[in-house]
Order: C-alpha cells, then sequence, then structure tokens
C-alpha cells in the first residue's frame, strides 16, 4: 500500500475531525458515538499497522516504506521506519484501542475527551516516523498539547498544577533542542534525518564565552537534545514533573504516558544523540551510566516510602527508564537490544499496572494505600492479573520485563563494570516495593467495611487485560520476535558509531594540541 504510514498516522486525527465537527450532543447516545468511533478508528489503526510490521525486512537496516513530498518553505514532509523506531509504532497503534477501551466510563465531556486522545495518538506516530528535523520537531512539540488537556480537564484536584508542571518542564528542554535544530541545518545545509545521519559535525575543541569544550560542535548540540530527552524519559534528576502528572492524570492519561510518551526519549537518544553525535556520546557516557545507575537506587527507595499506588508507580517508572538510558550509552548489542527491549516490555507492563490501580479507583475513588488490604478475598480475578504484572515489573524470568532487564545490565556490564553492580541492586529494591504494595492492597483479612461490597474485574476488564498478559508472556518466552528485528539496525547503528570514533577523536587530539 502506498502512503501506508501517513494513512495509519491519520486515521485517529481523520476521527477526531469527524467527531468535532459532525457530533452534537453530550447525551448518552453521543456519548456511545463518540466511544465507539475512537475505538473503530484506533482498532484500524492498529489493523493497517500490522501490515507495516508483515511487509518490514529485518535485514534491511535503511528506512523502509518511505514516503517524500514538498511542503512548504522548502521543507519536505518525508517518513519512514527502520529496525529502531518499526516497534514503538506497533506499541502505539497496539495499546491505543486498549486505552480507549479504558475511558469507557467517563462521562463528563466524552466527545472533546476522544479528540485528545485520537490527536494524540497521530503525534506520538509522527515522532516515531518522521524522517525530517522539522517534522519531527513539530511532532514531538504538538504532543504536549493534547496531553496537557487530558490531565488540566479530565484530572484530579491537583490537575491544574501538574498540568503546568508537564507542559513547562516538557517545553523549556525542548527549546534548547530547536536551537540545536537549527544549528545542524546551518552546519549540514539540510533537515533530513538520512542526510544528517552521514553528515559528519565539527568535534573539534571551541571556545564558547572563554570556555574550552571539548567535541565542539557536536557536545553543545548533544547537550541541548539531551535537555529535551532526558526530560522526557525523565531521567533523574529532571524527573519531578512525572509523580505529578501520573497522581493528577485520569487512568487512560497514565497509561499513555507511561507506556508510550516516556519512550520517545529514549528514542531520541537513539535517533539523534549516538548516531549524530559519537563523539560527545561517547565522552559522556560515564556521566550517563552513574546518573541513571542513581536514579535506579534513588527512585526505588523513594518508591518505598510512598502511599499512594500511582506515585509508587510513577517512581518505578523512572527507575526502570535508567535501565534503558544505560544500555543506549553502552553502545554495544546487548545494551541497546536491551534497552529497546526495554522500552517495549515497559510499555505493556506499567501500563497494565496503572490499568491495576484505575480499576480499584473507580470502584472505591482512592489511591491510598492504606484504604485497603484483602482484596484477594473479593477479587480474585483482579488478585491474579496484578501480581502476574507486578512479579513482571519485578522482572520475573518467563516475562518481559526480565528479558530487557537482564540485556541491559549485560551489555553495562561489558562497559562499566561497577556502575552494572551499583545498577543490581536496583533489581531488589524492585521487588521490596512491588511486592510490599501488592501485599499491603491485596492480602491479609478483608477488614475494612468499605470493602465488603467491591466487585471484581467486569468483562470488559479482563478483555484489556487479557492481549496486555499475552504480550508480555510471549516477548518473555519469545524474546527473538522482537530482537531478531531490531538487531540488524541496532549492529549498524554501533557499528557506524564506533567507526566514527576513531577519526574523530583524533581530531580531537590534533585540535587539543594545537
Amino acid at each position: 500500500m502506498e502512503n501506508l504510514l501517513s494513512i495509519v498516522t491519520f486515521i485517529p486525527t481523520l476521527a477526531a475531525l469527524i467527531l468535532a465537527l459532525f457530533l452534537r450532543g453530550d447525551d448518552a447516545p453521543a456519548q456511545q458515538n463518540a466511544k465507539w468511533l475512537a475505538l473503530i478508528a484506533t482498532g484500524t489503526a492498529f489493523l493497517l499497522s500490522l501490515f507495516i510490521l508483515s511487509g518490514f525486512d529485518p535485514n534491511d537496516t535503511g528506512f523502509q516504506f518511505v514516503e517524500e513530498a514538498e511542503w512548504i518553505l522548502g521543507l519536505k514532509y518525508k517518513m519512514g521506519v527502520d529496525g529502531i523506531s518499526v516497534l514503538f509504532v506497533m506499541l502505539t497503534t497496539f495499546l491505543m484501542p486498549l486505552v480507549i477501551l479504558a475511558c469507557w466510563d467517563v462521562t463528563h465531556r466524552v466527545k472533546d475527551y476522544m479528540i485528545a486522545f485520537l490527536v494524540l495518538e497521530t503525534m506520538m506516530l509522527g515522532v516515531f516516523m518522521a524522517l525530517d528535523l522539522v517534522l519531527f520537531y513539530l511532532f514531538f512539540e504538538a504532543g504536549l498539547i493534547p496531553m496537557f488537556l487530558i490531565i488540566g480537564i479530565w484530572g484530579g484536584k491537583e490537575r491544574i498544577y501538574a498540568a503546568f508542571k508537564f507542559f513547562l518542564y516538557t517545553f523549556l528542554g525542548s527549546v534548547l533542542m530547536l536551537v540545536a535544530m537549527i544549528g545542524m541545518y546551518h552546519d549540514a545545509g539540510t533537515t533530513d534525518i538520512p542526510a544528517l545521519l552521514n553528515h559528519q559535525f565539527s568535534s573539534g575543541t571551541v571556545s564558547v564565552m572563554g570556555f574550552e569544550v571539548i567535541g565542539g560542535l557536536q557536545m553543545l548540540l548533544w547537550i541541548a537534545f539531551f535537555a529535551s530527552f532526558a526530560v522526557k524519559l525523565p531521567m533523574w534528576p529532571v524527573h519531578t514533573w512525572l509523580p505529578d502528572a501520573h497522581v493528577q492524570a485520569p487512568t487512560a492519561g497514565s497509561v499513555v504516558l507511561a507506556a508510550i510518551l516516556l519512550k520517545m526519549g529514549g528514542y531520541g537518544f537513539l535517533r539523534f544523540s549516538l548516531p549524530m553525535f559519537p563523539v560527545a556520546s561517547d565522552l559522556l557516557a560515564p556521566l550517563i551510566f552513574w546518573l541513571s545507575a542513581t536514579a535506579i537506587v534513588y527512585t526505588s527507595l523513594v518508591a518505598l516510602v510512598q502511599e499512594d499506588m500511582k506515585k509508587l508507580i510513577a517512581y518505578s517508572s523512572v527507575a526502570h527508564m535508567g535501565y534503558v538510558t544505560m544500555g543506549i550509552f553502552a553502545a554495544n548489542q546487548q545494551g541497546i537490544d536491551g534497552a529497546i527491549f526495554q522500552m517495549l516490555s515497559h510499555g505493556f507492563i506499567s501500563g497494565a499496572l496503572f490499568l491495576c490501580v484505575g480499576v480499584i479507583y473507580d470502584r472505591m475513588h482512592t489511591r491510598q494505600i492504606d484504604a485497603y488490604g484483602g482484596l484477594v478475598n473479593r477479587m480474585p480475578a483482579y488478585a491474579l492479573v496484578f501480581m502476574f504484572f507486578t512479579l513482571a515489573n519485578v522482572g520475573l524470568p518467563g516475562t518481559s520485563g526480565f528479558v530487557g532487564e537482564f540485556l541491559t545490565l549485560m551489555g553495562v556490564f561489558q562497559a562499566n563494570t561497577w556502575v552494572a553492580l551499583f545498577a543490581t541492586s536496583g533489581v531488589i529494591l524492585s521487588a521490596a516495593y512491588a511486592l510490599w504494595l501488592y501485599r499491603r492492597v491485596m492480602m491479609g483479612d478483608l477488614i475494612k467495611e468499605a470493602l465488603r461490597s467491591i466487585t471484581d474485574m467486569t468483562g470488559r476488564e479482563r478483555l484489556i487485560f487479557a492481549p496486555l498478559v499475552a504480550m508480555t508472556l510471549l516477548l518473555g518466552v519469545c524474546p527473538w520476535l522482537a530482537t531478531d528485528l531490531i538487531g540488524p539496525s541496532v549492529g549498524h547503528l554501533i557499528a557506524e558509531y564506533h567507526a566514527a570514533l576513531p577519526v574523530t577523536e583524533s581530531a580531537t587530539q590534533i585540535a587539543a594540541s594545537h
């Protein structure tokens, strides 16, 4: 199919336009129509994305399904996928129908709610498919708007504060990225991402305001991109917006935020920082290692003392993203394979954990851990699902969580043994806070009177969890389904990265000696 990527990307926005222009009223039939149209649109996008997956050639390390057209002001609309991005596209289209199903009980401004999620899906898909700097930046930034509205309109009591904190943190970081993109265009004369991947940016030492900057232009560009991607991921210590955003966001918003939006930061490191600025990446890899290892241990300890279930899982996400950044900057096959696998796995597992919180929040309207206890007596099916994803989050062998962490730590161990040893303690800490949460919520006697009438999961809720369970098990038992797809592209990235280092490092040394 021609223009398959564009069709998949813009089907949700087309549905959003239909909702905005033709659906009137906010009565029950109109609400149902809005939900069904959103579900059909996201489901169609997923079905069509299967053609991308089936037609994708893993042995071709270049970009596939490329679409290119003249746009505005001499810029080009260019889309494509490679082994690094194709599974993020699939993750997005797979999860969005489940997100819409999780919204089924919403009754406040339903049409607007569905429009926000549909537009958000287009923006997320655009980020993973864009092959032009300006197009990438537009998709990357435009995604802030629907998420800002989702938190600010349908969130909790402190939703306005959380929405603005989310927006300002992520937007301010991206301003530096925009400046860097202008610099890249000035140096390379193009905004075409494949062309930029083959362009060698200067790495000779330069003087900036009296300071000698080792790594030159590469270092300056790397830092500017880092400011955006580190916040989006988020990395410690610029992670403080995430717990507030998760706590205040509605359940479906938290799922999208944890499962997909955070992955844009990791994808950015893989698409820009590592291949385009190899010298800066190599020089600053030790800093990334220790920031990541600190994030794993520190946020795991913080998670141990949380009383709000969502906040605990939010800090858990920061810890798990620490493995991702470590694996990426290990710059070897196991590390990057593990980082991508960890992002995919975290998409299923963290999304499921936030849905688990949503199940009991819809019934009891509280996320305080102390409000629960003994739910296994009333909700055996829910207890089983919650236990499964708790153990997957810990990294139980046989689940996707184990594969991602194991591969990442293997890669990091080759690059820096001490960082790997320090970060491995996070595995123990994750078991501590995850099992502590499960014991307090699920186990024991049902002594709280308010819980005696709580009901187990509905058919719709079981339907949402079934594909998440299936994917977590499938990738845990058959990880090659993902690694075989991403492996050749990752291998090509690593080869190009290491090939660039000796040449550019010698140039840096010559410049420094002069």
